[in-house]
């Protein structure tokens, strides 16, 4: 797994020359940190760090809010048709993201968002499969609380409020990390929305450093190094939140 990260990071401080030698270079004679700076030159990076996180923080504030809403409802909630209704929601999973684009995009263009952050941020607030995961936590948390609470008078929001969202911060945690990771390295609907430098995301940005004809890929290494590091840093200090969330995930169908 660390392999092609490692690699990554060798690559991004070799010359062009043997980057592309045959067989490999594994570690340079010289490093060659230049690449970094030439990568920051090549391309606004504090612009690319600013919309992605940006984006990000949004994304994850939406999916957060309206997937725990729509989790309680399928979970806690009797309304006609509700199973039905999940059914046909999780239906969405098994159709590839590929053929909403031309439709997605023929909104945005109708709403004037197109070369906007807006159309990078509003797809994103919602998502089927994080109702299907918070669902999975609000069905563990014992009944005997919902009635508690509603003898002691709370409505149907203070129960979601005050009692699921503490007792589900395990989910809610699993979702925030996979709604960054997702978010920050998302690279085709920001290709196809945005045009212009100053509206795009890392992951996207990136694609300009690869020529038609000719790639240099010490520089591209570079700042691939320079986008991943935040998502790697994240990773690793709340690694055990996210298995936490994921095991949690599947003790009640």
């Amino acid at each position: 797994m660390v392999t092609p990260f490692v690699w990554m990071l060798l690559t991004s401080v070799k010359s062009l020359g043997e980057a592309s030698q045959v067989p490999p270079v594994i570690i340079p004679p010289t490093f060659h940190w230049d690449n970094y700076a030439k990568a920051i030159v090549s391309l606004p990076f504090m612009t690319f760090y600013f919309n992605t996180s940006f984006t990000t923080l949004a994304k994850v504030v939406g999916q957060l809010l309206f997937c725990s809403m729509a989790s309680f409802a399928f979970a806690r909630l009797r309304f006609p048709g509700r199973d039905a209704i999940f059914m046909i929601s999780l239906s969405v999973l098994m159709i590839p993201g590929q053929v909403y684009i031309i439709p997605q995009y023929l909104i945005m263009k109708d709403f004037h968002w197109l070369n906007t952050l807006a159309a990078l941020i509003v797809p994103g607030l919602f998502s089927v499969f994080g109702t299907f995961l918070l669902r999975q936590f609000f069905m563990t948390i014992p009944k005997e609380l919902e009635e508690a609470a509603t003898l002691d008078g709370c409505s149907y929001f203070g129960i979601y409020w005050r009692i699921m969202l503490p007792l589900s911060k395990s989910g809610l945690t699993a979702l925030a990390i996979m709604t960054i990771l997702w978010s920050w390295n998302d690279l085709l609907w920001p290709l196809i929305v945005n045009k212009s430098l100053t509206k795009m995301t890392l992951s996207a940005g990136l694609a300009y450093l690869q020529g038609e004809h000719f790639t240099n890929y010490p520089v591209l290494m570079a700042g691939s190094i320079l986008a991943i590091w935040p998502m790697i840093v994240m990773f690793i200090l709340f690694q055990r939140s996210f298995i936490e969330g994921i095991a949690l995930t599947g003790t009640k169908g």
